[in-house]
């Protein structure tokens, strides 16, 4: 059994037809990059918030495998942490996995992780990730709405001030977001550009 797609995702294009199986494999994958960039976290002093490297996960899933598989992904991980799998963001504050760890004050970020998976999907599925130009932008707007969903979550849950949410929960991060999102938007038109000539040959 296979899917014809007519997605211009990267995963797409390199794998054009691809079986439940391997569509199943992707997810598999997909949940443990993002499991495992997710474990790369530094605690900032006064924020339940830790930099980590999940941001650059779903910049990067949500843009090479489109909306519908991008979405499957984060859902799935999102589920099997939830279930009990030790696979969220270590944090100070909360533990590692469990409904505890998506309703909390850290909640909100991943919910904005997955709209952002859809969003970025959506938009590479319309090849705005093949260039510089079209990707910036994608991934720029990717990370809004992750943090929108992240601030509006924290300052409601923990009642801060904005001034006190924002501090904790943007501030610290702004540096790191701009390198994930800068490193992301130049290397993808690059491998795009490395994958038309080999598919023109």
């Amino acid at each position: 059994m296979s899917f014809a797609s007519n997605s211009q995702s990267l995963r797409a294009t390199v794998f054009p037809r691809s079986t439940v199986l391997t569509q199943g494999l992707f997810v598999m994958a997909g949940v443990a990059f993002i499991a495992l960039l997710a474990q790369i976290a530094i605690p900032v002093p006064g924020s339940p918030v830790p930099v980590t490297g999940q941001t650059l996960a779903v910049l990067l899933i949500g843009t090479t495998y489109g909306a519908r598989l991008g979405v499957l992904t984060f859902a799935t991980y999102l589920l099997a942490g939830v279930a009990g799998a030790p696979i969220f963001a270590p944090s100070a504050t909360s533990a590692n996995h469990g409904i505890d760890r998506l309703i909390g004050a850290t909640g909100g970020y991943l919910v904005g992780m997955l709209i952002a998976s859809l969003v970025l999907g959506y938009l590479a599925d319309r090849k705005a990730d093949q260039k510089f130009r079209t990707s910036f932008p994608a991934l720029l707007l990717g990370d809004a709405i992750i943090f929108t969903f992240g601030l509006l979550w924290l300052q409601q849950t923990l009642d801060l001030s904005w001034s006190k949410t924002i501090a904790a929960g943007f501030t610290p991060f702004i540096l790191g977001e701009a390198i994930k999102i800068a490193i992301t938007a130049t290397s993808l038109p690059l491998v795009w550009r490395r994958i038309s000539r080999t598919l023109n040959k």
